[in-house]
């Protein structure tokens, strides 16, 4: 993350009140040690020694940025929303009432030794497999991290789809008419199994 970014983050979560500065410790701070645990997967004890903090202080704000990140989810993600019939985007106008677009991209990071061959990619890197959606305006309406690099895209798909607040696709779609369009009728049809199975395999 960039110092920019970093910025920004810190301005959200303090403007909307959901993470504030605690005693002697800022909300920089706190952000930085909520930062550093979920980037390196690191110990308590690592953070003890690193930021000169109580385990329970540690505790203590890990716990309120998360709850603050989680608070901000409907600024940092969007609800998608389908392209229109009358959209002049060239890349996007030919597909009419599509949500978005999804890939998955690697993330390096470091782990313990003994775990590496599980987070080897196939280009040899050490890295976590994250899935991200986003729609026409390039916001992101769905993400899921936390996969090994070792995984391929289709079991990474496969399971944001099969989660219960996973990634929500449409079981059916429209053969004509606009998105707004509730005559039903024989203008919508049922993705058949064989579909469903090519689309786990893009």
């Amino acid at each position: 993350m960039d110092r920019r970014t970093f910025v920004i983050l810190c301005r959200l979560l303090r403007q909307d009140g959901y993470v504030k500065r605690d005693g002697t410790v800022t909300l920089e701070e706190q952000v930085c040690i909520f930062l550093h645990i979920i980037a390196h997967h690191t110990k308590n004890r690592t953070i003890i020694s690193r930021f000169y903090r109580s385990g329970e202080t540690i505790s203590r704000y890990f716990n309120s940025v998360l709850n603050g990140v989680l608070c901000l989810h409907s600024i940092l993600l969007r609800h998608p929303e389908p392209v229109s019939d009358n959209c002049s985007d060239d890349r996007w106008k030919m597909f009419k009432n599509c949500l978005g677009a999804l890939d998955g991209t690697y993330i390096k990071v470091k782990v313990p030794e003994i775990d590496k061959p599980r987070y080897r990619t196939r280009k040899g890197e050490i890295a976590t497999n994250v899935l991200g959606v986003c729609n026409p305006n390039m916001e992101f309406i769905f993400v899921l991290p936390g996969w090994k690099g070792s995984a391929s895209d289709s079991r990474v798909l496969r399971d944001a789809i099969s989660r219960p607040n996973g990634l929500k696709v449409p079981t059916a779609m429209e053969a004509g008419g606009s998105s707004n369009d509730n005559r039903w009728g024989e203008s919508r049809r049922t993705w058949s199994r064989g579909e469903e199975e090519a689309l786990l395999v893009l």
